[in-house]
């Protein structure tokens, strides 16, 4: 192994969730951009978004290997904002919970600081970003293709999906919080209702159980 591709092994090693930016790649390489891409190239890359990239698991074959969208948002809002900061939320939430079983085509991930939708490159997806005071959320470690990240509890992505949903117009929604319900406490529930102001959407939850 050529030192080269040991710092950049090593630099990979220590990235949250194994996603970099492509001027991370500036602390190893003079030319990040085209460094990035002939890592690509090699198979130890898997390109993302413009500019984002993370490492291909070396147990998986790189020309057909790619992240879930869950892990993909997942692994891009923390290469943006760091280890542990973003929160999926959500129908994201809901489907690393298990309660969405069909995969979708968007990921929601809950940041401090507001930023436009991400394209992907390697699907057509799209990775929203909520500005959520994400220190408030009620979060739990959940495990996704490129390793551990935050989402939402049941209880929290119950809530959310409520009241961007009023009217429960929103099939897979609705679906995500029948299937999440029976996992939820109720205390915990109320508890988080009352502290973020979201008791009128947790009393029509409860109305249409």
């Amino acid at each position: 192994m050529v030192s080269g591709e040991l710092t950049f092994r090593q630099l990979v090693a220590r990235a949250p969730l194994r996603t970099i930016r492509t001027n991370d790649l500036a602390e190893v390489y003079a030319n990040p951009r085209q460094e990035a891409r002939a890592l690509e190239r090699r198979g130890l890359l898997h390109r993302l978004a413009h500019g984002f990239y993370c490492a291909v698991p070396p147990e998986h074959n790189p020309a057909q290997w790619r992240p879930t969208i869950e892990a993909a948002t997942a692994g891009i809002a923390s290469a943006i904002h760091g280890d542990r900061v973003a929160v999926l939320t959500g129908l994201t939430a809901a489907r690393v919970h298990r309660a969405l079983p069909r995969a979708i085509g968007v990921g929601f991930v809950a940041v401090p600081v507001q930023r436009r939708p991400l394209q992907l490159v390697d699907r057509a997806g799209r990775i929203y970003f909520v500005t959520r005071a994400v220190e408030d959320l009620d979060a739990v470690l959940v495990t996704t293709d490129l390793g551990q990240a935050l989402a939402t509890t049941p209880e929290q992505t119950v809530l959310d999906l409520g009241r961007a949903d009023p009217r429960g117009q929103d099939a897979d929604g609705r679906e995500a919080i029948d299937a999440l319900w029976p996992e939820c406490d109720q205390v915990v529930l109320a508890e988080i209702a009352s502290r973020q102001r979201m008791r009128a959407t947790l009393a029509r939850l409860r109305a249409g159980r």
